[in-house]
Formats: C-alpha cells, sequence, structure tokens
C-alpha cells in the first residue's frame, strides 16, 4: 500500500511539472483532489483495509493530500508570475498605469436619513439614547400607560420569548428608562430597532426602525411641539411641505396627535399612494400622559413634556420615493432618489 503512495506521488509531480498554464494546472487538480480524484479514491479505498490499518493509511493518505495541495500552490505562483513576466516582455502591459476605478458602495438610505435627524435634533439640544431592545413588560407597557387588555399586547402584536420577554414593540421604552435614571428637564431622541408580529409585505416587516423623542420641561405645550415637528419635516425633506395634526389616541400621550405631511407624490392632488386623500400621516405624538410621569417617580403636576415615535422606515420610504419596503433590507445597491 505505501508503494500505491509512492508511486502515485511521483506521478503527480510529474504532471504537476508538465503543466505548462493554468488551466493545465487545474486540471491537474482535479485529477487528484477533485470529489473524483485519485487522492479521494484512495480515501474511499480504506473501508475495504483490516480495521487495524485504518488509521495508519488515513494519515498517511492525508500527507500525501497536503503534499499534493501544496506543490499545485507553488506550481501556480511559479506561472502566475512567468505569465506577468512575458506580459511585461511583450510591452503590452504598463505596470506603472493606476489601477482602474472599481464601483464602491453608499451610504444606505437608513444611515442618510438617521444622519440628518440626529443633526436636526442634537442642533436643538437633544441628547442621542438608547436602551436595550430585549425588554420586559413594565418597560414596554405598563409604565408608558398601556392597559393589560391592550391589543397591543396581544401575540399577534407582540412577540414573546420562552421566558416572557418582549423584544420591544417600539422605543419608547428607552423613553421610560431615561426618566428613571435622569432628573428633568431632559431632552433626548432614541432611535433603534423595533420588532412586530406583523405580516411582512410592500409596507409591513417584523421588524423596522423608529426614532422616539421625549421633551420633558416645565410649561411645554403643543406649540413647542409643532414648531418641533414642523421645522424637522423641512429640514428632512429640503422643501417647504404643507402639514396638519389630527386628534388621535395613544395612551402614553394626552392629548395624542398625527402629523400629517401632503403627499409627496402627488403634491397634495390625490393619489393611489396617499388614497386619494393628499396627505401622508408620519408622526404619531402628543403630551406626555401624566400617568407616564408619574410612573417613573416625577410629578405631573411640575414637569410636563411631550413626545414622538416616528417609524423611520417610513419617512426613508418617503424621503427617497422607495415603492417597497423590503427594498431597504435586501442587500442590493440599487440607485433610488438621491442616493
Amino acid at each position: 500500500m505505501a508503494t500505491d503512495l509512492d508511486a502515485l506521488q511521483a506521478e503527480f509531480q510529474v504532471a504537476v511539472q508538465q503543466a505548462s498554464d493554468l488551466a493545465a494546472l487545474d486540471q491537474v487538480r482535479v485529477a487528484y483532489l477533485g470529489k473524483k480524484g485519485r487522492v479521494k479514491a484512495l480515501m474511499k479505498g480504506m473501508g475495504k483495509l483490516p480495521p487495524d490499518q485504518r488509521a495508519s493509511w488515513g494519515q498517511q493518505v492525508n500527507r500525501l493530500r497536503g503534499t499534493v495541495q501544496q506543490a499545485l500552490d507553488d506550481r501556480k505562483q511559479t506561472l502566475e508570475a512567468a505569465r506577468q513576466q512575458a506580459a511585461l516582455d511583450a510591452g503590452w502591459l504598463d505596470p506603472t498605469l493606476t489601477a482602474g476605478t472599481r464601483p464602491t458602495g453608499r451610504l444606505h438610505p437608513i444611515t442618510r436619513v438617521l444622519a440628518q435627524t440626529i443633526e436636526y435634533f442634537t442642533g436643538l439640544g437633544y441628547a442621542v439614547a438608547s436602551g436595550p431592545e430585549i425588554e420586559d413588560a413594565w418597560h414596554n407597557f405598563d409604565a408608558l400607560n398601556i392597559p393589560k387588555d391592550h391589543p397591543a399586547r396581544d401575540v399577534w402584536d407582540t412577540f414573546y420569548t420562552t421566558d416572557g420577554a418582549i423584544p420591544r414593540t417600539h422605543t419608547s421604552s428607552v423613553q421610560i428608562r431615561t426618566l428613571e435614571t435622569r432628573e428633568p428637564p431632559l431632552r433626548i431622541i432614541a432611535p433603534g430597532r423595533c420588532f412586530r408580529h406583523e405580516t411582512i409585505d410592500a409596507t409591513h416587516g417584523a421588524f423596522f426602525n423608529q426614532t422616539e423623542g421625549l421633551y420633558i420641561d416645565r410649561d411645554v405645550t403643543l406649540g413647542h411641539l409643532k414648531a418641533t415637528l414642523e421645522g424637522f419635516v423641512q429640514h428632512l425633506f429640503g422643501r417647504t411641505l404643507k402639514t396638519r395634526f389630527r386628534p388621535a389616541f395613544y395612551p402614553f400621550v394626552e392629548p395624542g396627535l398625527d402629523l400629517d405631511i401632503s403627499c409627496i407624490f402627488c403634491d397634495g392632488k390625490g393619489c393611489s399612494i396617499c388614497k386619494k386623500t393628499g396627505w401622508i400621516e408620519v408622526i404619531p405624538c402628543g403630551l406626555v400622559h401624566p400617568n407616564v410621569i408619574r410612573a417613573t417617580g416625577h410629578d405631573p403636576d411640575e414637569w410636563k413634556g411631550f413626545a414622538f415615535g416616528m417609524g423611520f422606515d417610513r419617512l426613508v420610504m418617503l424621503r427617497y420615493q422607495i415603492d417597497d419596503i423590503r427594498r431597504l433590507y435586501d442587500g442590493q445597491l440599487a440607485l433610488v432618489h438621491g442616493v
């Protein structure tokens, strides 16, 4: 058996030295190391040996495989160097020329919009806060004045781990964690990933990005909220858009509002995207509910505030006129409006 290995190695050495180019060398590689190659066949034959000889035989074949691979690598390096030298001798390869340009990546649309958002709010004195993506019911629901029987707690909207923890459904939980650890007055935004039990389609995903905003101080009014968010919309879209605030209900704010912008696809004239209304909802918001302030150990008679939660992926889709949310996560380097 050892003689067979020596003969095969000698035969291989001749074949690898006779390979005059890379294509011929690859044929040698396949013949010896391929799935149906000579070395593979030796390993398959090990089952026919007596049990006490198999380990030794396997070690010898593995050493042969390593020798073959090293010889192939050495020969490949030699052939590549010879090919380059031949090109230089022929005069058609100029090593002093600069390399051609290669296409480069771009900042992801989400990254761009996040940078614009942080730029705007930090300019107003807001800090960027963060919190855990896996939450408990207190921070995700209870402290936000969300009742025990609220539909959002149902498994159709919320994921639960086997031990009862919650992949957070919004970054509003960061609002609670900040109020628990910091004394007002304060201003924060909290961007991050959220998770909900959604059917994945062009406008929904099981995970998404959201940015929570919170401003707590004395004598905060709806006027402060209105001016802040209208300024943000103009900053993000780079042009004046019509805005409106509509009454809405959210357990953690009172009163609750929705900020709409005139449809950027039809300039407010009405289209299929805005469902012929001329408006698109972008930012749920409102004055912080007294129960939320009280739950975090502060006096709602002294401290007021407003909060908002932007579905960040939706803003990105509007900013760059992307028609399917799944395009934000498919990994394709696609050219979209302004990117």
